[in-house]
């Protein structure tokens, strides 16, 4: 049976026309498993629709919801004031059994708020988590969390722990990954109180395969396959591992301009540095999942091209596939925290 992706098409700042051409892309490369249901102005989200050539059937419909939740609007007096917006809808969506995941690239703070709202939080889950994938040496590491948490307690940590091991294993392909617990020290005595506490706690789980502290430069190393952090941490790394991709690019032009380089040699360069450079593309990526929601609920990046919405409505997809939500309620039922 396709899975059917509620999808927020006036979320991110390129909306709606980059959505609705991201869905066109992923609904051509689903191979039939994919179902779309737009969510915003309907006559607005017509009209861009068929602009692209698009139009309405059993793969893709329309969804009314006349208002929109903008990026700078604080979540809460938007989900208050605004009840018939794109992200209320779809996440409704989910909730009434009409879709099986929302995904948007739209405000995270509204779309988080509606969804542990509307959705709720798996039984036992203290705090929801958003994970970021970093590209390593040795493939990629999922780290949790990147944003959602800024202040954590040790059982925060090690309820992040367990549901980033369901992400790596279920939509990573991990089986029984590696975990580790992001800190300024290898040493269990290293980081502040809370860190010190969850290491303690992960060291004697014996559903977690915990392999000690990693300090930040070893991350990119592939030092584990899940991270463990708080979302004030997660975020400063995530943010600085985004900046590779522009500020890696721009040195090595000054430097082939310093070397004086001749136009075949800086070719070379230009075209190792671009394979290089490709694992570190947010657009690879596209969108997370909101772990621990009672619901698949997709976040993307407020400037996602059209690239980044088909990866993350397939992603979105993957997610409902492979079960992710029940087996992290599996994972954390009967496990003291």
């Amino acid at each position: 049976m396709p899975v059917r992706v509620a999808v927020d098409a006036v979320g991110g700042d390129d909306a709606p026309g980059v959505v609705v051409e991201g869905v066109l892309r992923a609904l051509q490369g689903a191979a039939g498993r994919l179902r779309v249901a737009l969510v915003g102005p309907a006559e607005m989200v017509r009209s861009v629709l068929e602009a692209q050539g698009g139009s309405e059937s059993t793969e893709i419909t329309v969804v009314d919801a006349p208002e929109c939740i903008g990026m700078e609007e604080t979540p809460a007096a938007a989900l208050k004031g605004k009840p018939r917006s794109s992200i209320h809808v779809g996440v409704g969506a989910v909730r009434d059994g009409h879709a099986d995941a929302f995904a948007s690239a739209g405000n995270t703070g509204a779309v988080m708020a509606a969804a542990t709202f509307v959705l709720g939080r798996l039984p036992g889950v203290l705090r929801p988590a958003i994970p970021g994938i970093f590209p390593t040496t040795g493939g990629s590491c999922l780290v949790v969390d990147v944003g959602a948490n800024v202040d954590c307690k040790p059982e925060h940590l090690v309820q992040f722990a367990r549901m980033g091991k369901v992400y790596a294993e279920r939509v990573l392909g991990r089986p029984d990954p590696s975990v580790a617990l992001l800190s300024v020290g290898e040493e269990p005595s290293k980081g502040n109180e809370a860190v010190k506490e969850a290491h303690e706690r992960l060291r004697e789980s014996d559903d977690i395969r915990f392999v000690g502290n990693v300090e930040g430069r070893d991350l990119l190393k592939h030092a584990a396959d899940v991270c463990v952090c708080d979302g004030f941490t997660g975020n400063i790394v995530l943010k600085l591992a985004e900046s590779v991709a522009t500020v890696l690019p721009m040195l090595v032009r000054n430097e082939v301009i310093a070397q004086g380089l001749s136009a075949d040699e800086a070719a070379l360069v230009s075209r190792v540095l671009r394979g290089t450079m490709a694992p570190f593309e947010s657009d690879n990526v596209g969108g997370l999942p909101l772990l621990g929601i009672a619901g698949a609920v997709m976040i993307g990046h407020g400037g996602s091209s059209a690239k980044a919405i088909e990866q993350m409505v397939l992603r979105a997809a993957e997610v409902v596939e492979e079960g992710v939500t029940a087996r992290i309620a599996e994972a954390l039922a009967g496990v003291a925290v």
